[in-house]
């Protein structure tokens, strides 16, 4: 089995989080879980990874895109990976 090459930082129980997970979803992507610190200073990878300590953040291995913010993730995916991206409607 081959490592996803989406990672998804998120938290549990996280509403922002689950809306990019259903978007994730909704494409058909595999990707991995990485739940982090709940407390917001603990949040060191994400920190390192984006340069802010919010979540979901993504890293995206097939493109190179590493961002956060649930709104901007899921505008990502559907522009990467949904049917306006593959030459559909």
């Amino acid at each position: 089995m081959t490592t996803p090459e989406i990672t998804l930082y998120r938290l549990q129980a996280c509403p922002y989080c689950e809306r990019v997970v259903r978007k994730l979803k909704e494409h058909g992507l595999e990707y991995e879980s990485r739940f982090v610190e709940p407390m917001h200073s603990d949040r060191n990878a994400v920190a390192r990874l984006t340069g802010k300590r919010s979540v979901p953040a993504i890293r995206d291995e097939n493109t190179g895109v590493t961002m956060s913010e649930s709104g901007n993730i899921v505008e990502y995916l559907d522009n990467t990976y949904g049917d306006a991206a593959a030459g559909g409607a």
